[in-house]
């Protein structure tokens, strides 16, 4: 299970996903593995990005917002219906009880900050903030707000922030994905580098925890405090760096392709 921005793919680099890691996940998927893209961007944005980068791998399974699970079903990616009509249900009538303070929210924020709030389909409140400093005070903020309205939470990655039904994450989904495979989580491998990843960062989720060199620190501190594995190369050759690491522990793998450059765990 692999976040996608800022973990496998980054927007500037070329290629945006390393060959170092698609390599690495089609040999996997070859020998039976499955991959999951555990994503917050929604089914067109990360279908365009996964085809600028080129890569011939296609991931199995994909989360996306935070929370939709979908199947390559050979052709094409199908709704986990069962899961995702619950989750619109609950989400639904979750936003219904919070959207009449929405607009309290709103004005807090644009009285102390340069940032854009806005409602969008998956979210009656959504934050874009000018900086990492400036996001880190309104998250404050917007947690102790969710203290108030039982199963609401803040989601955030970076200077984006949006509200989110506590049942519904990368860890929930992820677990769920198993559930149905017949996975255990000391069969599971997961990569992540922001906040919004920290709920599938977990051993309860994944045996095999990995985050790049530019992930944020209370990700490597989760990783720290669960014995999991940090790397100094950033990005998806961090992630490949990782992966190949956790299976020299899980032993039995002989790579085709030499691993990357040295890492500190």
């Amino acid at each position: 299970s692999t976040d996608f921005d800022g973990t496998l793919f980054a927007e500037f680099e070329r290629p945006p996903i390393p060959e170092s890691i698609a390599t690495l996940i089609g040999e996997l998927q070859s020998l039976g593995a499955k991959w999951v893209i555990n994503t917050g961007r929604d089914m067109a944005s990360l279908m365009e990005a996964l085809a600028r980068s080129r890569v011939s791998i296609q991931p199995d399974y994909l989360v996306l917002v935070e929370r939709e699970i979908f199947f390559h079903d050979g052709a094409r990616y199908a709704s986990l219906a069962e899961w995702n009509e619950a989750c619109a249900r609950d989400h639904t009538e979750l936003f219904a009880r919070v959207r009449p303070q929405v607009p309290a929210l709103m004005d807090w924020v644009n009285a102390r900050f340069r940032a854009t709030v806005y409602e969008d389909s998956h979210s009656p409140f959504c934050l874009i903030a000018g900086n990492n400093g400036d996001a880190d005070a309104i998250h404050e903020h917007l947690i102790e707000f969710c203290l108030s309205v039982p199963q609401l939470v803040v989601v955030r990655n970076d200077v984006y922030a949006r509200f989110s039904h506590a049942a519904y994450d990368k860890g929930t989904a992820l677990a769920e994905i198993c559930r149905r495979a017949g996975i255990g989580a000391d069969e599971v491998f997961a990569a992540g580098d922001h906040l919004n990843d920290l709920p599938m960062l977990t051993p309860a989720c994944a045996r095999w925890l990995v985050a790049p060199a530019n992930a944020v620190e209370p990700v490597k501190q989760a990783l720290r405090r669960q014995n999991g594995y940090s790397s100094n190369l950033s990005h998806g050759d961090g992630v490949a760096d990782g992966l190949h690491y956790c299976l020299r522990l899980a032993g039995g793998w002989k790579q085709k392709r030499s691993a990357p450059a040295a890492a500190n765990s």
